[in-house]
């Protein structure tokens, strides 16, 4: 261990607020590595909704306002984390990193070091690691990877064999694995129609490439603006962002005025417009709602439809690793819109909050 420094680059969050709670240190301590662990030096780290969300306290019960990236009013800090529970500052966040082992502690595989790795973000009770009570988050309940160096259990590092730079493979974790859960969750196969809002943000792309891998049709929902990018992602149709009549305009891109399934992470005023584009019988899976979290919900169409809805938040051991064959096989690809030093942070996530990109934007340390 002695060949590592004793401190690191790192930027902190020290509590819930606007970005001026995530704090820039050139000498964080660096972490110590434990029985079982693995310290990974970090090449590049992404961005994700999580992040923003567990800074501003978004997932509070006490407030329902949309994403926003800025702090928020009626927020309560017991119930502020994608769990529903408080968070410990100070906390590095970051979940989606790529990186090479550097150092393993006792019990953990030798033969790791010197490994570029993904980290699964899911951290699990590995004596009970299908209790979803037990799941926690990589950067959430525990430091993650807006540093130079973090530390994580041997059994959530996926060694990779990819041509791909590091800050294309930081692209993936978080939004690639939510959205591989969202149609796993709502049995997604070939024949299968999929609604996307949001097709241009991180896990919307990803729902893209991962439905359509499937053998599924892809209809994207995005603003103008990003149509030829989304396009370009692999959609089999692409639908403005809220259009006046959404039956009507399925029906003119893809010939049926229905979709089996919508995989959705906006929410917001336009939900009952997407429950009602679903054919009986359809599935509805949700792992967001960045447009707002409380919509109408008409018991009627629910049940008179015949239709079965799914959230979709802890991954099930295994799906990693799917990705990671996915990603060295060449069956998916990354969507980088931006790369920015860790120490600007602050303009990495503000531009991730803006929604002008499409795909995701990682940083570097």
């Amino acid at each position: 261990m002695s060949a590592h420094p004793e401190t690191m680059r790192a930027m902190v969050l020290t509590g819930h607020g606007n970005l001026d709670r995530l704090v820039w240190h050139t000498d964080w301590p660096r972490p110590s590595v434990g029985p079982g662990e693995v310290l990974i030096r970090v090449a590049a780290c992404g961005l994700n909704n999580t992040d923003v969300n567990t800074r501003t306290a978004w997932y509070s019960k006490g407030t329902a306002e949309a994403t926003t990236g800025s702090a928020l009013c009626g927020v309560i800090d017991s119930d502020a984390t994608w769990g529903g529970a408080a968070i410990r500052f100070p906390r590095i966040q970051g979940a989606d990193l790529c990186g090479t082992v550097v150092a393993v502690g006792p019990g953990a595989e030798p033969a790791l070091v010197g490994k570029r790795v993904l980290v699964d973000p899911w951290l699990r009770d590995w004596t009970d690691p299908l209790n979803m009570d037990k799941a926690g988050y990589f950067g959430s309940e525990c430091d993650g990877g807006f540093a130079e160096y973090s530390v994580v259990d041997a059994r959530n590092v996926h060694p990779v064999r990819s041509d791909l730079r590091d800050a294309d493979l930081a692209s993936f974790a978080t939004s690639y694995i939510t959205a591989e859960n969202m149609l796993n969750r709502a049995a997604v196969g070939s024949g299968d129609s999929v609604l996307i809002p949001g097709a241009s943000g991180g896990v919307g792309s990803a729902l893209i490439q991962l439905a359509g891998r499937r053998g599924a049709t892809t209809v994207a929902m995005c603003s103008p603006a990003k149509a030829d990018a989304v396009r370009a992602a692999g959609a089999d149709a692409v639908l403005p962002r809220a259009p006046e009549d959404l039956r009507s305009a399925l029906g003119d891109a893809i010939g049926r005025d229905t979709v089996t399934v919508v995989a959705d992470v906006v929410g917001g005023d336009g939900w009952p417009a997407l429950i009602g584009a679903l054919s009986r019988g359809g599935r509805y899976t949700c792992a967001g709602a960045i447009a707002g979290p409380v919509v109408p919900f008409d018991l009627r169409t629910f049940y008179l439809r015949d239709l079965t809805f799914t959230g979709a938040t802890v991954v099930p051991p295994g799906v990693f690793g799917d990705l990671v064959g996915y990603i060295e096989r060449g069956e998916i690809r990354p969507l980088v819109a931006a790369s920015y030093p860790l120490e600007d942070l602050h303009a990495a996530q503000s531009a991730f909050i803006r929604k002008d990109h499409v795909g995701n934007i990682v940083v570097t340390p």
